[in-house]
């Protein structure tokens, strides 16, 4: 992998240059590369369950229904991921301090997602002082930024990674503290009609924590709670 955290646009470029087409990815396309980030499944195995998944179709006598998303290239991409582990030429490789990133961009996309986030608005709940947690998450970035600033950038990225992952998904538990059930029960039977056309190819945990993603993604959406990740610099 030329780049631990071009593992995103990597994937977008590779899927469409295959699919003949300019379209962005869906919002699950994208929950669904994250979880394969998460898990850890190496760039090359999803680039490869991609190709796998475009030659079958290419090879199909009858051609009734495009590859439109990533999840028809799930089970290809899983098949890969067992292939190069079996083989032992490595998992997911983890991002280091040499692989171009500088502290100033880092310590500025930080400090950029801060500001953003002290001007979301965050809706009201009784009992529950989200604002606070909010608050918390700012000063926990602001401090990030400037360790970053003020020392040598961290030998291990996947640590900081780590940690703004972790600042994520306080945010992600907030919304769905106080987010209408209204809005909530909205955004799953959106990711229930999305998911609907890959449901065969794709086994029930595997659903499931694509409808979390889904929920994810799309909530920090709508509140424009900015993505914390180093993936999206």
């Amino acid at each position: 992998m030329r780049n631990y955290f071009n593992y995103f646009t990597e994937i977008e470029e590779h899927f469409c240059r295959r699919r003949g087409t300019t379209l962005m990815l869906s919002t699950l396309d994208w929950a669904l590369i994250e979880i394969w980030k998460d898990t850890g499944i190496p760039l090359e195995a999803v680039l490869r369950g991609i190709d796998a998944t475009f030659e079958k179709y290419d090879a199909r006598p009858s051609k009734t229904r495009k590859v439109n998303g990533l999840a028809f290239c799930a089970q290809e991409v899983l098949a890969a991921a067992e292939e190069i582990k079996d083989a032992s030429v490595g998992g997911a490789k983890k991002p280091t301090a040499s692989e171009g990133f500088q502290a100033p961009d880092i310590a500025n996309f930080i400090r950029r997602n801060a500001r953003q986030l002290e001007s979301v608005n965050i809706p009201a709940r009784s009992g529950f002082s989200a604002r606070a947690v909010v608050r918390e998450v700012v000063v926990s970035l602001d401090q990030l930024a400037d360790e970053i600033s003020s020392k040598a950038l961290p030998s291990r990225l996947e640590d900081l990674e780590r940690r703004l992952t972790v600042l994520e998904e306080k945010l992600f538990a907030v919304l769905v503290a106080v987010a209408p059930e209204e809005e909530l029960a909205a955004v799953r039977a959106r990711a229930d009609r999305e998911l609907a056309p890959y449901r065969r190819k794709m086994t029930g945990a595997q659903i499931e924590q694509l409808q979390k993603q889904y929920a994810h993604k799309k909530l920090l959406e709508n509140y424009l709670v900015p993505r914390l990740s180093l993936f999206y610099m």
